[in-house]
């Protein structure tokens, strides 16, 4: 089992930056993809980041530019930097964990972060 863990979410002005954090109980990034997720009411669920388990990382459009995820190898922790946040970017933000390496494959979740843009 793996259990994710995330923080950093909070209350921001438009233009300003949070740092996500999702930590994970044993190290994964061997096998595993790493990935963001945002839920809003009335919208579906987006994917905003991946890192895959080569290093590759992808973004949604309405985020490249301004977001970067990253990872610390050591400390078994994925990192979403936020820059120049928009209030469009309000959500709860989630960490999800995947791999079909790993058989039968396996998805993980965290259980969330809230985000919320405002002035």
């Amino acid at each position: 089992q793996v259990q994710l863990v995330e923080s950093g979410g909070g209350l921001v002005q438009p233009g300003g930056s949070l740092r996500l954090s999702c930590a994970a109980s044993r190290h994964i990034f061997s096998f595993y993809s790493i990935n963001w997720y945002r839920q809003t009411p009335g919208k579906q669920r987006e994917l905003v980041a991946t890192v895959t388990n080569r290093g590759r990382t992808n973004y949604t459009d309405s985020v490249k530019g301004r977001f970067t995820i990253s990872r610390d190898n050591a400390k078994n922790t994925v990192y979403l930097q936020m820059n120049n946040l928009q209030p469009e970017d309000t959500a709860v933000y989630y960490c999800n964990a995947a791999t079909t390496i790993i058989k039968p494959p396996r998805n993980y979740w965290g259980q969330g972060t809230q985000v919320t843009v405002s002035s």
